[in-house]
């Protein structure tokens, strides 16, 4: 086949992103665990709802855009510990228009000075191409319509989804490891069939209390694979009186991220991070933007306490 257009191209670069490591990359992970780990469920002791948005390499034709609903919530199922969490995902990028809708299960329970949560959680992810094609006139580019493995109209897949993971959490230190698409989903688009790979994903971080108690120091690593690739990112936080945070983030060959956040008032807090990318891909774009929102309450008393150390809920 020989060359084709740019359009085309960007099929490719949808490829490559559904089949390949297709979750989403996001810089404020440590803030937004229960996306990637069901482990940790119920984890924080109160009811917290966060919503983010990524815009990733502004400017650039087929760019990933995606957007995270999450909650979760501690309860007591027949005397036991637990904790339950609701997924919504919407992902778009290249032609692809993605849904993942899904609840998560944790089982809580003590180890040593910290909880641990086991959890998995059972989805539907629905996937959607929708392409569009621009042939120019008068050349020898071949269309679609010449090769069957490239679709030519809209496609749309649902498929069950599984994911496990445990998550750890102790006085001054965490650690989680959690894998998605566990049943590797099976997604048929007209001509062509596949299958959505494995995503491993291993987190820690680290609370280092400074010599002034109102600062603390939070290095966090986060290791994600797809049993072909692997993603590194490592980051350095500092947090004041646990209401002010900022932070720089690198992710090995690909970027440097800057972020930020506060508390506004008991529970309600905001952040924002930008990627600056180090890559080749940093000649057609500005970078990423990404900006995130939580609100963390207590379920007993209907408003939020403020005592926790956690990073992963804002």
């Amino acid at each position: 086949m020989k060359k084709v257009t740019t359009a085309i191209s960007a099929f490719f670069i949808t490829v490559s992103m559904v089949f390949g490591q297709q979750d989403p990359v996001l810089s404020y992970y440590m803030f937004n665990t229960q996306t990637y780990n069901p482990g940790y469920s119920g984890m924080s002791g109160m009811v917290t709802a966060t919503a983010l948005t990524r815009q990733q390499w502004v400017g650039f034709t087929g760019a990933p855009s995606t957007t995270i609903f999450n909650v979760n919530t501690p309860f007591s199922l027949f005397g036991l510990r637990s904790g339950a969490g609701l997924l919504v995902e919407a992902d778009q990028y290249g032609f692809s228009n993605d849904i993942n809708l899904s609840l998560s299960y944790s089982y809580l329970f003590p180890i040593g000075t910290g909880n641990l949560g086991a959890g998995f959680s059972l989805g539907m992810l629905n996937k959607t191409l929708a392409p569009e094609w621009f042939i120019p006139s008068g050349t020898t580019h071949t269309p679609p319509s010449g090769d069957p493995l490239i679709p030519e109209n809209d496609e749309s897949f649902i498929a069950l989804d599984l994911s496990v993971g445990v998550y750890y959490e102790g006085l001054n230190y965490y650690a989680g490891i959690s894998v998605t698409h566990i049943n590797q989903p099976k997604i048929k688009y007209s001509e062509t069939a596949t299958y959505i790979s494995r995503q491993y994903y291993l987190t820690a971080g680290y609370y280092f209390q400074l010599p002034n108690p109102a600062f603390e120091l939070i290095p966090s690593v986060f290791i994600v694979n797809d049993g072909a690739t692997t993603q590194y990112i490592a980051t350095n936080m500092f947090r004041y009186n646990k209401k002010i945070w900022g932070g720089v983030s690198y992710r090995i060959s690909d970027a440097v991220t800057g972020f930020a956040g506060i508390e506004l008032y008991n529970g309600l807090k905001i952040g924002y991070g930008y990627d600056f990318p180090i890559s080749e891909i940093r000649k057609g774009t500005s970078g990423s933007h990404e900006f995130v929102v939580s609100y963390s309450f207590d379920i007993g008393l209907g408003k939020s306490v403020t005592r926790y150390k956690s990073i992963r809920f804002l």
